[in-house]
């Protein structure tokens, strides 16, 4: 049988969106990133609002999204993005604005612009991505990084008596009240990725209605930074980190209506 008339016989499950570039993922292997961007995307593409979207990337992995994200981005500096991002909404209101940081980002030097953005209820969603580590810059210890964990800057594990806990961001965000959806996911497995897409639909929704921020954290790994396996990282993903950032809605609207 001829390869074209084979071809035809199968049933198309699946095709990159035309919301990503046509370009291959340069992420290490295993990498999260690159599941996180295609979902998203996914959603721009099947809500028909890929002409109103616009993302804010800043510093580290993420920057690397407006190669891959066919819609309007921006970059923004180290720990900014939800300040830019809340620029371009007030400038902009009828745009769907999304930003889309790591949590060296968004939970260390960007701690103050995204607790302030989701107190005054900025109308953004907030994809935040916890690896636990600073994946770019060398595998540094995040605040993020789990207790006993190694990074190359606590090379016998984190000691919490000497640089405190791990710090929950996305707990202390959803007790603000212009936090109107938070929400912990993870895309290491089909179904993980159908509860994330279903989050980010649900964002974007929310968005269209002007209620408030929505914060969608997703447990990601960092083969690289963890010196792990892209199998090995899943595993540690399952057994020591969802204890710690356990996935599910946080806080929903109370008249939630999607």
């Amino acid at each position: 049988m001829e390869t074209e008339e084979l071809t035809n016989e199968l049933e198309l499950v699946y095709s990159k969106p035309e919301t990503l570039k046509d370009v291959p993922f340069h992420y290490c292997p295993g990498c999260s990133h690159s599941v996180a961007h295609r979902v998203i995307m996914e959603v721009v593409q099947e809500l028909g609002i890929q002409e109103e979207t616009i993302g804010v990337a800043p510093v580290g992995c993420s920057v690397f999204a407006y190669h891959y994200m066919n819609v309007d981005m921006q970059q923004a500096a180290h720990g900014r993005a939800s300040a830019v991002a809340t620029g371009i909404k007030r400038v902009l209101p009828d745009k769907y604005v999304f930003s889309y940081q790591g949590d060296g980002d968004l939970a260390a030097i960007g701690t103050a612009e995204t607790i302030h953005t989701v107190n005054r209820g900025e109308n953004i969603l907030m994809v935040f991505i916890n690896n636990g580590i600073y994946g770019m810059t060398g595998g540094q210890m995040a605040p993020t990084s789990l207790p006993g964990q190694i990074t190359s800057t606590s090379p016998y594990g984190r000691d919490t008596a000497d640089v405190g806990f791990p710090l929950k961001i996305t707990e202390l965000v959803a007790m603000l009240p212009g936090a109107l959806y938070v929400s912990r996911h993870a895309v290491h497995t089909p179904n993980a990725v159908r509860k994330f897409k279903k989050a980010i639909t649900k964002s974007f929704e929310y968005q269209k209605q002007k209620r408030g921020t929505c914060f969608i954290e997703v447990v990601s790994n960092c083969p690289s930074g963890w010196k792990m396996t892209p199998v090995d990282t899943i595993k540690y993903i399952e057994e020591v980190m969802f204890p710690s950032y356990p996935l599910g809605d946080i806080k929903v609207p109370k008249d939630e209506n999607i």
